[in-house]
């Protein structure tokens, strides 16, 4: 009986994640529709060569489709400023690095129906490096992050701060509510909203929508 319910489930992804990738094709992205999270990093691993530089912000996504260890396997270079053993310096410069490096692979905190990609920062470096880059940009997104339309793909993105608050072990009032209060806090980590309406100009940009819940 219960996997009869998968079916099913997997039934409605499908068709739900298909209608966005058409919507995201006519917005100016290269897009598909992958089922499974394996799924996803073999099409990562497809579009990613060997050998080349790939900057990954703060992206839980990308990390659960196992993608930093196959990439780096494949000796790739790997930018991430959440690496532990980063000095203040060093964490400055490796941000600036993601930016800069040949892949920029990321997540989005929200994706609307109708293709807008929806996403908050802290420090707005993820933000900036979605809005401009020179290198080809690749999102992989996963099916509960799809939202009927702009106020709801907001209000999801703001959603998406408080389990990260918890993980750096941080305190805002949104961690003690369990919701967005739209604080003033020094604490706060979603000061930088971006809407992105189509794909940025003069740059290669490809999403994978896939068929599981990934990421916050």
């Amino acid at each position: 009986m219960a996997g009869q319910f998968d079916e099913a489930r997997a039934k409605a992804s499908k068709v739900l994640g298909e209608s966005v990738v058409k919507e995201l094709a006519g917005k100016g992205y290269e897009a598909e529709y992958v089922a499974s999270k394996e799924e996803a990093l073999a099409a990562v691993l497809k579009l990613i060569p060997s050998g080349a530089s790939v900057g990954v912000p703060g992206t839980v996504t990308i990390r659960e489709i196992g993608a930093m260890e196959k990439l780096a396997e494949r000796g790739c270079k790997i930018y991430q400023h959440w690496n532990p053993s980063l000095t203040p310096a060093e964490r400055g410069q490796v941000l600036a690095d993601e930016n800069a490096a040949d892949y920029f692979l990321t997540s989005s905190n929200a994706i609307t129906r109708d293709g807008k990609l929806v996403n908050i920062d802290g420090n707005g470096n993820r933000v900036s490096g979605m809005a401009w880059g020179r290198s080809p940009i690749i999102y992989v997104i996963g099916i509960n992050k799809v939202t009927a339309n702009l106020d709801e793909a907001i209000s999801r993105a703001r959603g998406a701060a408080i389990p990260n608050v918890l993980r750096l072990n941080g305190s805002t009032p949104c961690s003690q509510a369990g919701h967005c209060v739209d604080c003033n806090s020094p604490a706060r980590i979603c000061n930088a909203l971006l809407i992105m309406e189509r794909a940025a100009g003069g740059r290669k940009s490809h999403v994978i929508i896939v068929g599981e819940n990934l990421g916050f």
